[in-house]
Formats: C-alpha cells, sequence, structure tokens
C-alpha cells in the first residue's frame, strides 16, 4: 500500500542516486557532468521541500494544530540545505574541489539526519493523522515532487 512516508522516502532515495553521480563525477574531476548532475539533484530537493512546505506540512499542521512542533523544524533544516547547495553549487561553477566538498560533507550529514528524521517520526505521524486524505494528498505531492521537473 502506498502511503506518505513510503511514497517520500523513496523520492529521498532518488534525490540521494543523483547525487552519488555528481559526486562521482567530482572526483573524476569532470566538471560539466558534476554540475549537471548537482543541478539535477539542487532541482529535486527543491521540488521535494516544496511538496512538503505546500502541502504535506500545512495539511498536517491544520490536522494536528500543531504549528510549532517537528514541521516547524523540518522548515528549518530546509533553509540550511538550500544554502549549502547554493554553496556547493557555485564552488562547482569555481571548479573548486575543495570548497565543494567541505559544503556537500555537511549537506550529505545534514540530509541524512534530516531524511531520518522524517521517514522514522514525521511520516508515520503524517500517515497517523492524514489517513482520511492520503488518497488526495499523494496525487498532490506527486504533482509537486514531478510536475516541475518536465
Amino acid at each position: 500500500m502506498l502511503n506518505i512516508r513510503n511514497f517520500m522516502a523513496e523520492d529521498h532515495r532518488q534525490c540521494d542516486a543523483v547525487f552519488a553521480t555528481a559526486e562521482q563525477a567530482v572526483a573524476a574531476q569532470d566538471w560539466d557532468r558534476a554540475t549537471a548532475a548537482f543541478v539535477q539533484f539542487q532541482n529535486a530537493v527543491l521540488q521535494h521541500f516544496a511538496a512538503e512546505e505546500g502541502v504535506l506540512f500545512p495539511a498536517f499542521e491544520a490536522q494536528t494544530g500543531l504549528r510549532s512542533g517537528p514541521t516547524q523544524v523540518m522548515r528549518g533544516e530546509h533553509v540550511q540545505m538550500r544554502e549549502l547547495m547554493a554553496a556547493a553549487h557555485a564552488a562547482l561553477l569555481a571548479k573548486d574541489a575543495d570548497d565543494y566538498g567541505g559544503n556537500t560533507e555537511t549537506l550529505l550529514f545534514m540530509l541524512q539526519q534530516h531524511n531520518m528524521k522524517e521517514e522514522n517520526v514525521l511520516y508515520p505521524m503524517c500517515d497517523q493523522q492524514l489517513v482520511a486524505q492520503v488518497d488526495v494528498l499523494l496525487p498532490q505531492l506527486q504533482v509537486k515532487i514531478q510536475g516541475k521537473a518536465e
């Protein structure tokens, strides 16, 4: 059965795969391929954040009344990760592997911790609280995540 946790966790895995491609290209100093892969990764992550911030979090907050809880923490982490992605992209354009590596090391650590909190805490809470809305929410999340990529 498709639920919020499974759908969003699968998108995390897809983002991770694109990130790995960028990392391999940087290691090979294939800057064009690295930049293209990183931009694809960055766009995918930003679409994921938009789905959470525009669809999932507001639905969860409306259902639970929790506006200063887990969704607020996730939004704060999104801000930090957006900054790290922007810095990493700038380092790629400058072909600065050290600066890129420093930013992406921090980004990777944050992403892993962030995804773990979402997949093990927030998404299961969403599945529990939003069970009556899941048939409406999943297509909306899918449009936000996949719709902008076209």
